[in-house]
């Protein structure tokens, strides 16, 4: 395995994006302002978070029989939490999570799936399932059972692999994302949210909120940059379980539903829903992002989320 690089286009532009950020600060709106009242600026403002900098990890391509695909492993001795990335996305968009979990502790994971950044496409006559697909890479690094977090359309594939092999989870993260439920009525009711044009507008229109395309310049043009890069050969994969309410109904495991306020995909109203479906499920809810709210709203999304993993690990030791 060799260390993990990023491409020098990206490394340029991390670089530009670092001399750039500005100190963060949780995002400060009122919930009220009245006409005449005298407004500060930072009430109006979204913080410009730069890229830290990332833990040291490992990267390799794991072959798993009829696929081989691209990974990186900060390694260690800690619970393992592997990152899913979003559709238009690849395992390398996590630096903003890659170094707040390893310093929290966790051995952290990330890869890109079938036909994703560095990864390869596999057969066009068998695709497979990107449930089987992470269980056989669970496999090759000889971990039993991991925290599990999937954003957008990681979220979709989290959440078939929660349902297929739930012996294999110690938690379930599912962020912004509308998990592709199956059932006719709830796609019914998510639908209208994406009029037929939605998906021919420029993809950081659909997959960033417009108070970051707004504040910061410098991140949108990294997230252009990776996103450009990261899928080389669109593969389009089954799942492997039903992925209905009724099965989610079924999930018994501390389970992690986030929204972000400005998500034109996932509104908090139908992340909510599926909160709701899920026995025990705690919500969280990112203002000023948009679909990509880890990497819009690092600091909120990473509090969130490493709270709830401190109140599993917690939980565990009662």
């Amino acid at each position: 395995m060799n260390r993990f690089k990023m491409s020098n286009a990206l490394v340029k532009n991390l670089a530009s994006h670092e001399r750039g950020g500005r100190r963060a600060g949780e995002m400060n709106v009122p919930d009220r302002i009245d006409a005449g009242s005298n407004c500060s600026a930072t009430m109006f403002s979204v913080p410009v978070v730069a890229v830290p900098r990332q833990a040291p990890a490992r990267e390799g391509m794991a072959d798993l029989g009829p696929v081989r695909l691209w990974h990186w492993d900060t390694g260690g001795g800690g619970e393992a939490v592997v990152l899913m990335h979003p559709v238009v996305g690849s395992g390398a968009m996590w630096l903003y999570q890659q170094p707040a979990l390893a310093a929290a502790g966790y051995r952290v994971i990330g890869y890109s799936r079938r036909g994703h950044y560095r990864s390869e496409a596999g057969p066009q006559n068998d695709p497979g399932t990107a449930a089987g697909d992470l269980r056989a890479l669970l496999d090759y690094l000889g971990l039993e059972r991991v925290h599990l977090i999937g954003s957008a359309a990681g979220g979709f594939a989290a959440a078939d692999f929660a349902i297929t092999f739930p012996e294999r989870l110690s938690s379930l993260t599912l962020a912004t994302s509308l998990v592709a439920v199956q059932d006719a009525s709830y796609m019914a009711a998510t639908a209208p949210l994406r009029p037929h044009a939605f998906e021919n507008l420029p993809r950081e229109f659909r997959e960033i909120g417009p108070a970051y395309r707004a504040e910061n310049p410098e991140g949108l043009a990294l997230w252009l940059a990776m996103t450009g890069e990261a899928v080389a050969t669109p593969v389009k994969q089954a799942f492997a379980s039903a992925l209905d309410l009724a099965s989610l109904a079924m999930l018994d495991l501390p389970v992690l539903v986030l929204a972000s306020d400005a998500d034109m995909y996932a509104p908090p109203p139908v992340m909510k829903r599926l909160a709701d479906v899920i026995p025990g499920a705690r919500v969280a809810l990112v203002r000023g992002a948009g679909h990509s709210a880890y990497w819009e709203q690092p600091q909120a999304f990473n509090d969130a989320v490493l709270g709830f993993l401190d109140s599993v690990r917690t939980s565990r030791l009662r």
